[in-house]
């Protein structure tokens, strides 16, 4: 019970730093390079799940033909998110929902996506198994992620300054993204690095 608590004030508290920050995030979000997402959800096809899909800044970059869900644990997000719901031309929906506890049913989605979601999730590794569960056998778990530097100096120094940057939007730069990868039971099949070891585009299967 005492860590159910925990967990759920540990989540509220970023949930209410994501809310603060949804006016201005569009802003913060230009690290994500314009060809970085076309190269992501240009190919994509079926039905997607977005996790994280903050104030909708893939949205043009997604084919006409699909059908997207998108989710995200701030309402503050979603609000500027839903303003471009009647130019998207695909059917959209839209859940205020937390990444961790998915009420979708196993085996839902063709493809399940994420672009800087998973600095933020409070336990990125059960995030990351419920994307597992709600992909379907065959699909694809795509992301594109920021995380700690492989570089020794580099990492260390991204060690040091994360408390700050939780401190002030609740992300985390330091997040060792490939090791809670594998911890999930997901399956790396590609790997390509954008930014260094920073940022890297990820293509995994659900392995079932």
């Amino acid at each position: 019970m005492r860590e159910s608590k925990m967990k759920s004030n540990r989540n509220e508290v970023i949930k209410k730093r994501y809310n603060r920050i949804s006016c201005v995030y569009n802003w913060m979000d230009k690290m994500i390079r314009d060809k970085w997402r076309k190269q992501l959800l240009s190919d994509l096809h079926g039905d997607i799940l977005e996790v994280g899909i903050g104030t909708g800044a893939n949205l043009p970059y997604y084919p006409n033909h699909v059908q997207l869900t998108g989710i995200d644990f701030s309402e503050g997000m979603l609000k500027h998110a839903r303003k471009q719901m009647e130019h998207t031309p695909f059917p959209l929906t839209l859940h205020e929902m937390d990444a961790q506890e998915m009420s979708f049913e196993d085996n839902t989605f063709d493809f399940v996506v994420a672009t800087c979601v998973y600095c933020s999730v409070p336990d990125p590794v059960q995030g990351m198994k419920e994307m597992r569960r709600v992909c379907k056998p065959g699909g694809k778990i795509l992301l594109l992620e920021h995380m700690r530097s492989d570089n020794l100096i580099i990492g260390k120094a991204m060690d040091v300054i994360n408390p700050i940057v939780v401190g002030t939007y609740g992300a985390n730069i330091n997040r060792r993204t490939m090791q809670n990868i594998k911890q999930s039971g997901l399956k790396i099949e590609n790997e390509k690095h954008l930014l260094g070891s920073v940022m890297r585009r990820l293509s995994l299967s659900p392995n079932k």
